[in-house]
């Protein structure tokens, strides 16, 4: 039985609780509304005052909740997305391929299902790349090569390679190609064929046959050296020594 509380403590709370709330929904509505604008219209010609006057509240919560202009487009910019460098399974050195490549694309696919909110944030990653601000440069060196590094290295592995070669960091980026594809043309994707991601069960599916693709680059690739011996030569593990 959950544990009743004294009414005089229970109203000594009450405001501060609501206080509490009260700050949360104005931060919420600071957020959206500044992914809305910076998506629309870019970091440089969105001014605080119009987030502030967009999300129901006065400039100074901008610098309250996030330091500054700068602070709350960081803060937008990387959710509700979540960083790429968690792409990869960190809790298994070297996971299973199949298991590697799931969790790689739960990674895409996953935060589709919330909707506008990542449809905005998708937006607004196009734009940083066309009109940086410097996020996008800082994304790369700290999530995305990582995870593409990750990824050559786990494809070496089960390829049985001593070290990558540059048909392994070609494959590599192939195979993220097609979870990266569904963040940068979701909107086309939506006007060829707009059941394939019109639900959760639907985005599901996505995700069962990238990895079945993937694999099958992967068996391609494979069979691709075996009948290249003299060019997969220098890069083949040597067996272990008895």
């Amino acid at each position: 039985m959950a544990d009743i509380a004294h009414p005089a403590s229970s109203a000594a709370a009450s405001p501060a609780r609501a206080a509490r709330r009260d700050g949360e929904a104005a931060r919420e509505r600071l957020l959206l509304a500044a992914l809305n604008l910076f998506s629309e219209k870019g970091y440089t010609p969105t001014s605080t005052r119009d987030i502030a006057e967009a999300a129901g509240t006065n400039v100074a919560a901008i610098a309250y909740y996030f330091g500054d202009k700068a602070g709350l487009y960081r803060a937008v910019f990387e959710g509700p997305m979540q960083p790429i460098c968690r792409l990869l399974p960190a809790e298994a050195a070297e996971p299973r391929l199949e298991d590697m490549l799931r969790h790689l694309y739960s990674g895409y696919v996953e935060p589709l299902k919330q909707g506008q909110p990542v449809r905005q944030c998708l937006k607004l990653h196009m734009r940083e790349m066309l009109e940086p601000t410097g996020l996008w440069s800082s994304s790369l060196v700290e999530s995305v090569k990582p995870v593409h590094q990750a990824l050559v290295e786990a494809l070496s592995r089960h390829l049985g390679l001593a070290r990558p070669d540059d048909d392994v960091r070609r494959l590599a980026i192939c195979i993220a190609a097609l979870g990266v594809h569904q963040h940068v043309a979701c909107d086309v994707m939506d006007a060829i064929a707009p059941q394939l991601s019109a639900s959760a069960a639907a985005l599901d599916t996505w995700i069962d046959r990238m990895v079945v693709y993937a694999c099958a680059m992967v068996d391609a690739e494979r069979k691709r050296r075996a009948r290249s011996p003299h060019r997969a030569a220098s890069s083949r593990r040597k067996p272990a020594a008895r």
